[in-house]
């Protein structure tokens, strides 16, 4: 492991979240920015029958190299392996963008609230600045130590502008007792999947892009024994409680995409369970 400053460790344990760690430099933050911009221009018309958003919002990494690529960067995982150990694997990843003047939110949630995997200490979300994300653009905000409650009671909304695979949002969260959480161009926050976070609305001149990346440990399983999908990115899966991929061929290769298509249909069953409809991005693919 590289030599890093370990002092965010605390600040995770004590608040849910920590935030400001450098990971790219400029120079990779543009090329990998450049990458996604490229990507959209490629695939503007969508791949095999769904838009390019779907992909880049629900596992693109079975699918894009570049999201699974970014996954495995070393310095990430550095940081990872502090706060899961040394057995790592990433159940997802996921872009969040955010146009200039866009109406897009995230509203106050847990992100183990629908995951099947019960109130876990074992999963961490990486989330990773490639754009200048501040207050105005929509940055994140936690509540620090809500990591130490159960997961509270979530509504669904399905509504257009959140980009929660259900709109869930939990209701009558204190604003004044936030904590905004800023990013430069390459930096990370990391954050528990009990801490309470939101984001709002885009008011900068500047696209706000972020992908977020979801580790899990081994010993994490689904509450119901069920197998999810995950794909090892550090040491040894020796528990036997997922279902391991090895990552993408090549760029939307077509035996990858019947992988995709067959781990979002098993997916949507436990993130839409209790859902009154099926209009979210994990919505099943028939």
């Amino acid at each position: 492991m590289n030599s890093i400053d370990k002092s965010f460790v605390n600040k995770y344990k004590k608040n849910g979240f920590c935030y400001g760690i450098e990971i790219f430099s400029e120079n990779e933050t543009n090329n990998i920015r450049s990458e996604i911009e490229d990507l959209e221009l490629k695939f503007k018309n969508g791949v095999s029958g769904q838009k390019l958003d779907q992909y880049f919002r629900v596992n693109g990494h079975i699918v894009i190299p570049l999201l699974a690529n970014l996954s495995k960067s070393p310095k990430i995982l550095d940081h990872v392996e502090l706060l899961l150990g040394s057995n790592i694997l990433v159940w997802s990843v996921e872009l969040f963008i955010k146009e200039p003047g866009s109406s897009k939110i995230v509203s106050w949630h847990q992100d183990l609230t629908y995951w099947g995997m019960g109130e876990t200490d074992g999963e961490v979300t990486a989330w990773i600045a490639l754009s200048n994300v501040t207050i105005e653009a929509g940055c994140m905000r936690f509540i620090p130590g809500s990591h130490n409650k159960n997961i509270l009671k979530h509504e669904d909304t399905f509504h257009k502008d959140n980009l929660l695979s259900r709109g869930q949002e939990i209701k009558g969260i204190s604003e004044k007792d936030a904590v905004f959480a800023p990013l430069r161009p390459g930096e990370m926050s990391l954050h528990h999947g009990k801490c309470l976070h939101a984001s709002g609305i885009n008011n900068s001149n500047e696209r706000r892009i972020g992908v977020a990346i979801r580790y899990v440990k081994p010993d994490v399983k689904g509450t119901d024994n069920d197998h999810d999908f995950a794909m090892l990115v550090r040491g040894l899966d020796d528990k036997s409680g997922w279902y391991n991929f090895a990552g993408p061929r090549g760029l939307f290769n077509k035996k990858d995409l019947v992988i995709y298509n067959y781990i979002l249909n098993y997916q949507s069953k436990v993130l839409m369970a209790g859902a009154n409809t099926n209009e979210g991005m994990y919505k099943t693919i028939k």
